[in-house]
């Protein structure tokens, strides 16, 4: 890993609103299904393509911290450091450790994954 660099405020900003837009528009089809089926499809494809990238981002920002923790020894360096005692390095090795140990990422991987699943066959089923 060379560049450790959020992205720009910009990107980041349609990462949040992806997901912000997605989940609205899943929300809202429970209203539009006594409407209009067309508005609940467009509504679904919406929520569907925003969790895709909404996922697929979060599921990349979690495999580069546990990547940057790992490629970096962050946990054993957090056991060595003077800089911090007590409750405070209790904390900077819990958030460390679990940054490494966590399954979140297999999570958006998955939600990601499924996303891009159903809206193939969505895109199919419309066609056919």
């Amino acid at each position: 890993m060379d560049k450790v660099q959020p992205h720009s405020k910009i990107l980041r900003s349609f990462f949040f609103w992806s997901g912000i837009i997605a989940t609205l528009a899943y929300r809202v089809i429970i209203v539009l299904n006594f409407y209009s089926p067309f508005w609940v499809k467009v509504s679904w494809y919406i929520g569907t393509v925003g969790f895709a990238i909404y996922f697929w981002h979060r599921y990349d920002i979690q495999k580069k911290r546990s990547q940057l923790v790992r490629d970096h020894k962050l946990v054993e360096l957090v056991k060595k450091t003077k800089c911090a005692n007590g409750k405070q390095k209790q904390a900077l090795h819990y958030i460390v450790k679990t940054t490494l140990t966590s399954k979140a990422k297999y999570n958006s991987l998955f939600i990601f994954t499924l996303s891009i699943l159903v809206l193939i066959i969505g895109i199919i089923m419309d066609v056919m």
